[in-house]
């Protein structure tokens, strides 16, 4: 997906005063997040051969049962862009606005960034021939698969991009189901102005707890709104603990069980629902990550610098505040640095969050405290 976006336009929801939210009850949005600078700070180190070779900035927070910030590092009320990880809101948001029935599947490609693979272009097609449609009409960007395998695998068959390999086709498809259930035009469906998206922007108000700050243009050509870490956290949260049956609840559920239909079968954050039971986990450009786990305790990562490679060492971290047992979290803490073909360092979690796992060879000890 493209990183380019065109400058966004503030919608014209008045701005209402905060909230709070109270489990049970429907959010009611507070204010936009402040369009700003925002202020990260160091989350995570690159060490080779015991010497600090990069810093990666970014911010956390971690959410108690309650909804209470427990742990919080860099700026988490910031207007920023989740991409990706917006999908599972935006899911339920097409579910409110009148999505017809999917198999557990389907639905939960509807909040995936999926690989690729052929059972998820199978899924996509399924959904589309329910519609009686096809992928000429969507209107993501053509792409190639998102996993290097299927990718090079794709490309030696003489493939090229196309609309359905694209990462976010299951989103589009079921945009397009939505649509044509409810008798919308279908040609300009990614109209921020459109009815759906419309309804798909009032969900990520309702479920973030606060008015939209801003909306661009995510890389899939679909509406990308900008909220705060700490309301997409709370998103993911309320999505999580909602009861069976709901719109939240009927989400968590295809997510908790498929999750190879919402990033790939070999994808980090497959694994780590795999590797924590009733765990929900959505990643996004740019270093985006939210977890949310049954209670209501839930993690929101963003890495300033968009580096995918910090994105999981830090969230494992933040999941051991959570009391996620660390062995658990093993393989998703670190990632290993590379020279001459072996391993000589590492990439780990820096900050307040570093304490939380013990030690490895070649880790730096913080600076002294000035005397």
């Amino acid at each position: 997906m493209s990183d380019s976006t065109p400058a966004g336009a503030t919608p014209s929801r008045p701005a209402r005063p905060a909230q709070p939210l109270v489990p049970g009850e429907p959010a009611v949005p507070g204010a936009p997040p402040a369009v700003r600078e925002p202020a990260h700070v160091p989350v995570a180190h690159v060490v080779r051969g015991g010497v600090i070779e990069g810093v990666h900035h970014g911010s956390v927070v971690v959410l108690a049962a309650d909804g209470s910030v427990e742990f919080r590092a860099g700026d988490i009320e910031a207007a920023f862009y989740p991409r990706s990880a917006l999908k599972p809101v935006q899911a339920v948001g097409l579910l409110r606005a009148g999505l017809p029935a999917l198999d557990s599947e389907s639905l939960a490609l509807t909040a995936a960034s999926h690989s690729g693979e052929e059972l998820h272009l199978a899924t996509a097609r399924r959904i589309l021939d329910g519609a009686g449609l096809t992928e000429d009409d969507l209107r993501n960007v053509p792409d190639l698969p998102y996993d290097p395998a299927v990718r090079d695998e794709w490309i030696r068959a003489g493939r090229g991009p196309s609309r359905l390999a694209q990462n976010c086709s299951g989103k589009h498809a079921a945009m397009l189901m939505t649509a044509k259930a409810r008798g919308w035009p279908l040609e300009n469906y990614l109209d921020p102005g459109h009815p759906l998206q419309r309804e798909i922007a009032s969900m990520v108000e309702e479920l973030t707890g606060q008015a939209i700050a801003q909306v661009t243009v995510d890389g899939c050509g679909a509406p990308l709104f900008a909220v705060s870490l700490r309301g997409l956290t709370r998103a993911a949260a309320r999505i999580a603990t909602a009861a069976p049956g709901t719109d939240e609840g009927r989400i968590a559920h295809a997510m908790r069980e498929h999750p190879e239909m919402v990033s790939g079968s070999g994808r980090d954050v497959a694994r780590l629902m795999r590797a924590v039971p009733g765990l929900l986990a959505k990643d996004g450009f740019e270093g985006v990550q939210i977890v949310a786990l049954p209670d209501g305790r839930a993690v929101g990562v963003k890495i300033a610098d968009g580096a995918d490679r910090a994105r999981m060492p830090v969230t494992a971290a933040a999941l051991v505040r959570c009391g996620i047992d660390p062995e658990v979290l093993a393989g998703f803490d670190r990632a290993p640095v590379i020279g001459g073909g072996q391993e000589v360092g590492t990439l780990r979690a820096a900050g307040a969050l570093a304490p939380f796992f013990a030690p490895s060879a070649g880790v730096v000890p913080p600076a002294p405290s000035a005397a």
